[in-house]
C-alpha cells in the first residue's frame, strides 16, 4: 500500500472525523478539513492534534468551508503547498433536515443543495486540475442509501440533495477515467447513532405550515418514523464501519476498487436497486462503444 495525501471534507465529526482517523492510522497523510477552525470547531482541531500526537500519525486539520469558493481554493492550495500534491479527495460534507417537505422554504432547499451538492463541485474544481495533471487520483463520494433505498417521510430536502450528489458522482466517474482518476461511491445506511446527522438536523422555517402537519392527520408521524428507523438498525451497528470501509477502499490497488460499497446494517434495499442501475449504466456504455470509460486508465 502506498502512502497517500488525502483531503476529507466535513471532518469535524461523524463519518468524516472517524474516516480521517482511520485513514491516518493506515499510514496516510490526512487533512481533516472543516470550517471555523479558529471558532466553534477549535475543540475539534485540538482533538485532531491530540489524536495525531498520541497515535504517532500524520493527521492535520485544515480550514475549508465547502460553502465558500475562496475557502475551498485556499484550503486546497495550503495542502498542495505543504505536500506538493493530493492523491485522494473524499466528499463527505453534508447536512440533514427533518420535517414536512411543504414546510421548508425554497431558500432552505437551496441551502441544503449547496451544502450537499454544490460543495462537491467547488472542491472538484479546486482539486481535479491537480489530479488530472499528475495523471492519477481517487475521488470518493459519501452517498446515502436513501438515494435508491427506502425513503421514509419528512426527509425530502436531504434525500433530494443526496440523490443529486449521487447522480453527479456517477456522471463524473466516466469523465475522469481517461485522466487516470478513479471513482468510488460509499453508500452508508441510516445510522441513527454515532453521527450528528439526526441530532443536528435542520427544521422547517415555515413553522405554521409544519404545525398543520404535526397537529393534523400526520400527528405523531415524526416519532413513529424515527422510532421505526432506529428499530431497523441492529444493536451492534457502528458508524465506524463506514470509516473502515472507506479506508479499505482507499487502500485497494488502483483500478481494482469497487464502483460502490454499501454499509447498510438496516438493509433498506439500496444495494439491490443500485446494483441494477449500475449494471444498466455499464451496459449502455458498452452499447455505445464507450466501455473504456468504466475503468480508469494509467496515464504515463
Amino acid at each position: 500500500m502506498s502512502k497517500q495525501v488525502i483531503v476529507i471534507t466535513g471532518a469535524s465529526s461523524g463519518f468524516g472525523a472517524l474516516s480521517a482517523r482511520a485513514l491516518a492510522k493506515e499510514g496516510h497523510i490526512v487533512y481533516a478539513s472543516m470550517r471555523e477552525t479558529e471558532g466553534r470547531n477549535r475543540p475539534q482541531v485540538e482533538a485532531v492534534e491530540a489524536f495525531s500526537k498520541e497515535n504517532g500519525v500524520d493527521l492535520k486539520a485544515v480550514e475549508l468551508d465547502v460553502a465558500s469558493d475562496a475557502s475551498v481554493e485556499a484550503g486546497v492550495a495550503k495542502v498542495i503547498s505543504a505536500e506538493g500534491h493530493i492523491d485522494t479527495i473524499i466528499h463527505n460534507a453534508g447536512h440533514m433536515s427533518f420535517g414536512p417537505a411543504e414546510a421548508f422554504t425554497p431558500e432552505q432547499y437551496a441551502e441544503l443543495f449547496d451544502i450537499n451538492v454544490l460543495s462537491t463541485q467547488r472542491v472538484n474544481r479546486a482539486v481535479l486540475p491537480h489530479l488530472r495533471k499528475q495523471g492519477r487520483g481517487l475521488v470518493v463520494w459519501v452517498s446515502s442509501s436513501s438515494t435508491r433505498g427506502g425513503t421514509p417521510p419528512y426527509l425530502a430536502p436531504y434525500f433530494a440533495a443526496k440523490a443529486a450528489m449521487d447522480s453527479l458522482a456517477v456522471s463524473y466517474a466516466s469523465e475522469l477515467t481517461r485522466w487516470g482518476i478513479e471513482t468510488a461511491i460509499i453508500v452508508p445506511g441510516a445510522f441513527t447513532t454515532g453521527t450528528n446527522h439526526f441530532a443536528h438536523s435542520g427544521s422547517p422555517a415555515d413553522t405554521a405550515r409544519a404545525a398543520e402537519y404535526n397537529e393534523g392527520p400526520y400527528k405523531g408521524l415524526p416519532e413513529q418514523a424515527l422510532k421505526g428507523l432506529a428499530s431497523l438498525e441492529p444493536q451492534d451497528a457502528d458508524a465506524a464501519a463506514v470509516a473502515t470501509a472507506i479506508a479499505d477502499v482507499v487502500n485497494m490497488p488502483f483500478g481494482k476498487r469497487p464502483f460502490r460499497t454499501h454499509i447498510d446494517p438496516s438493509e433498506d434495499g439500496a444495494e439491490i436497486v443500485n446494483g441494477v442501475a449500475d449494471r444498466v449504466r455499464a451496459e449502455l456504455f458498452r452499447r455505445i462503444g464507450l466501455q473504456d470509460l468504466l475503468k480508469p486508465v494509467v496515464r504515463k
